[in-house]
């Protein structure tokens, strides 16, 4: 799964990197703790023209009366995306790419302490995450929302979780965006090798409140 994760491009560099216009409701970078239900950045394309816009993560189904009504969607497993009567429809007509510059994920110590992990690009210094989204309103409220697509771990991903999220290479990107046609479930792999390196950070991330750069500190 992806329940964490850090963006520090400045907003200006993401839409160059994703070739996307900047909205004007983005949020605050950088963020070395970005999580479940907070606004994120977010690329999506309509006419062929790509946007960079703020939406909540954490995907809310129609179907829900109350953003809260059910359990909290931030993932979406790519081996059953296009089955579940919540994403299906999004995986098919509504699908994004979700910037970050790294994730974190846990590992269990002998005495069961949750040991964290911060994991980012081998090169570069953005990842493009698969998303879906959908529109949510109901009694005049409105919110646009987005769950991460993950998939089996492989390699030596493997050490640290059995999940990881679906990073796209950018030539994959128009195709995932719909701009390249039909293919996009071909993309729901784990990276390839080498594409990630990881190392242990301080158990402050541990806290949802916790801030600032030292989070993603090797120790």
């Amino acid at each position: 799964m992806c329940g964490r994760y850090a963006i520090t491009l400045a907003k200006e560099a993401m839409a160059q990197i994703f070739e996307a216009v900047p909205g004007n409701d983005l949020p605050e970078v950088p963020n070395f703790n970005v999580c479940p239900t907070n606004a994120v950045h977010t690329v999506r394309s309509s006419d062929g023209t790509r946007s960079l816009s703020a939406m909540r993560w954490g995907f809310i189904p129609h179907w829900y009366k109350t953003p809260g009504d059910g359990p909290l969607l931030i993932n979406a497993r790519a081996e059953t995306i296009a089955e579940k009567p919540a994403f299906r429809a999004a995986c098919r007509e509504r699908r994004c790419l979700i910037p970050a510059s790294g994730f974190y994920e846990w590992t269990k110590g002998e005495d069961d302490t949750r040991l964290p992990w911060y994991i980012q690009p081998a090169e570069g210094d953005v990842l493009a995450f698969a998303g879906i989204w959908q529109d949510w309103e109901r009694d005049g409220e409105m919110l646009r929302t987005c769950a991460i697509v993950t998939t089996a771990a492989a390699g030596e991903m493997t050490q640290i979780h059995h999940r990881v999220p679906v990073i796209l290479a950018a030539p994959d990107w128009a195709l995932w965006l719909g701009e390249d046609g039909r293919g996009a479930a071909t993309l729901m792999q784990p990276a390839p090798e080498g594409t990630l390196r990881f190392h242990r950070v301080d158990r402050e991330v541990n806290s949802n409140r916790a801030s600032g750069p030292q989070l993603t500190q090797p120790i």
